[in-house]
């Protein structure tokens, strides 16, 4: 075939695996018309001797096209140039991103699901092919790029600038280092709106229920929730501090609530820095015979449609997390696309406060004794 001679050897280039160079060297020959959609490509073997490559590497190579949309492969007749590549050009893959989760985070909770969800919305219109990788397994090195999603102190420390891939983005978390790039929800403010709603309602003996502090989401709202506490000048009592060890309380950390709700001097509303944190509250109350908001008031973080069915409806803080996934996926493509030496800027994203009826103004309870006496009986 003539369009042979106007192929070009590869050379490697460091850090990247050959097959990668070799694939973006083919697709670069058919984008500039050197092969025409629907014409059949030159075989494996002609291909690796011109470029200069081995079979594997040109096999892998090709492999690539056909799984990104560029080639399509005939069984007995050969490899052709996709007939409508030209038309759906903007589906044709254009960059590969690594997704690395934290090994405590669970893809079936509320907030990675709905995060994920936006990752997948824009990996379809920017037409991004996505990986899931464990923390530092991307043994091949062969994505243009990494999105960490809350991860680890550890993890973010690794993504120091020294240490740093090329293109990498934290999703969800603040990175201490302000040179790594980040997209995240306030999650100082959301805690601020938290308690400045059940103050607002009159409410001083407010407890807090949240993550531990290695989570940088949980740190944030302790830290927001304590700051909001001190500048109104409400004391934030040790025994209304209740940090579970994961993402929802443990049989041990339950029956603290508990007893923490069972006291004469029992705060009268929580600020559930979690969805399942909330559910544990409702759980907790129910237990003792608290009345929700009647004798308890409770506001949660996210909201899935449950919210709105528990008993009574939860008031919550909505964060945008299909934003924030959509979000972080367009600026790490941006990213990659931008001349070197060029940064996209951080971003932060804020919540919504939804005022449901788990939130009321202080009450009276007739039968408070009889229900602090029953949690005695329990939590003994």
């Amino acid at each position: 075939m003539a369009q042979l001679n106007q192929l070009t050897k590869v050379v490697a280039r460091p850090g990247r695996p050959l097959y990668l160079t070799a694939r973006d060297a083919v697709r670069t020959a058919i984008d500039s018309g050197v092969f025409q959609p629907g014409e059949q490509m030159p075989s494996t073997k002609e291909l690796s001797e011109r470029m200069s490559v081995s079979l594997v590497t040109m096999h892998r190579a090709l492999q690539e096209l056909v799984a990104s949309g560029v080639l399509r492969r005939s069984q007995g007749k050969g490899t052709f140039v996709h007939s409508r590549y030209l038309e759906k050009g903007r589906n044709v893959s254009t960059c590969r991103v690594g997704l690395v989760f934290h090994r405590e985070a669970s893809l079936a909770d509320y907030y990675h699901s709905q995060v994920l969800e936006g990752v997948r919305q824009a990996a379809d219109q920017l037409a991004v092919d996505l990986i899931l990788l464990r923390f530092g397994e991307d043994i091949r090195n062969e994505c243009d790029g990494y999105l960490l999603l809350n991860p680890l102190p550890e993890e973010r420390d690794a993504l120091e600038p020294e240490n740093n891939r090329q293109h990498s983005f934290v999703v969800g978390a603040r990175p201490r280092n302000k040179k790594v790039r980040s997209i995240d929800v306030d999650n100082v403010d959301l805690a601020r709106q938290a308690v400045e709603h059940l103050a607002s309602l009159g409410h001083t003996n407010i407890a807090y229920v949240g993550g531990a502090d290695q989570i940088s989401n949980s740190s944030d709202r302790w830290a927001g929730f304590a700051a909001v506490m001190q500048e109104r000048g409400l004391l934030v009592q040790d025994a209304n501090i209740i940090k579970g060890e994961n993402w929802r309380l443990n049989e041990r950390e339950q029956m603290t609530l508990i007893r923490t709700l069972s006291g004469p001097n029992r705060p009268t509303a929580i600020f559930a820095a979690g969805y399942f944190f909330a559910l544990d509250v409702y759980a907790a109350a129910g237990t003792i015979g608290l009345r929700v908001p009647e004798q308890l008031s409770i506001v949660g973080v996210d909201d899935p449609p449950s919210a709105m069915y528990l008993s009574p409806p939860l008031t919550t803080l909505r964060q945008p997390l299909v934003q924030l996934g959509h979000a972080a996926v367009t600026a790490l493509v941006d990213q990659i696309r931008r001349t070197p030496g060029e940064s996209t800027a951080s971003r932060t994203l804020m919540a919504e406060l939804v005022i449901r009826r788990s939130s009321a103004g202080l009450g009276t309870s007739a039968d408070l004794g009889r229900a602090v006496a029953a949690a005695a009986i329990i939590a003994s």
